[in-house]
């Protein structure tokens, strides 16, 4: 049901070309946005329709890291993910930022949960073209991206019972703000009481999906503060 909001386009860079879909108003600010380690499924088409109504309004653009290739269970994904080129991966969010700024938005943001909000924050650091990021429950590896080399603004927010060890648990959430202290940039970082990884998969599909992965916390209260935040942020500096 969702496919039927987007609109499929395709982007060059270098000598590959890849699938991306785009949902919400032309000439408003640009937002793109990275998937999780399943690759382009419901729940980020879901996140990018519900960004495209924040008010005022936002561009979102999900560009296929994984061309084409969808992980239907955590082996998969897990996979899937292993197998990603990640310096390709931020080519391609590169050459989604810049399609977004040739193509009616005159200020691009990224966003991306789990595998999507490690590579966002790689953005700050690699894309100079990105105006702000947000980051949902991932951090990059220390040979992808350095955060405390980051340029642009950077939100991030991680669930308090996280157990991705390294990536996206508390630890890894307290070592990316003394990191982010370091750069400099407008940064927050927001830590959610009594919520596991993926936090904002709340369609019938991504809580199920959840319940089998052991995920079981349902906080709608941290759903609605967090995406308060996210459009908060995207306003203030993609205004």
């Amino acid at each position: 049901m969702a496919d039927s909001a987007f609109k499929k386009i395709q982007i060059q860079r270098d000598d590959t070309t890849f699938d991306a879909y785009l949902v919400g108003k032309d000439d408003a600010p640009g937002i793109v946005v990275i998937q999780e380690w399943w690759g382009v499924d419901f729940e980020i088409k879901n996140h990018a329709i519900k960004i495209s109504q924040l008010e005022p309004g936002f561009k979102a653009l999900i560009p296929d890291l994984y061309r084409g290739k969808v992980g239907l269970d955590t082996a998969e994904a897990q996979h899937l993910m292993d197998g990603l080129d990640w310096p390709g991966a931020i080519k391609d969010i590169r050459a989604s930022v810049n399609w977004l700024k040739s193509n009616g938005s005159k200020k691009v943001g990224v966003t991306g949960m789990c595998m999507g909000g490690a590579l966002a924050i790689a953005s700050s650091v690699l894309v100079p073209e990105v105006d702000a990021v947000v980051g949902f429950y991932g951090t990059p590896s220390s040979e992808l991206a350095d955060p405390a080399q980051a340029k642009a603004p950077i939100q991030a927010h991680f669930g308090e019972l996280d157990n991705f060890v390294g990536f996206s648990d508390v630890t890894a959430a307290k070592n990316l703000e003394e990191k982010l202290k370091a750069s400099g940039v407008a940064h927050e970082v927001h830590i959610y009481p009594g919520n596991g990884h993926a936090f904002l998969n709340r369609s019938p599909e991504g809580v199920s999906r959840r319940k089998s992965m052991g995920l079981s916390d349902e906080d709608e209260a941290a759903v609605e503060l967090a995406w308060s935040r996210f459009n908060s942020w995207m306003r203030q500096y993609l205004a």
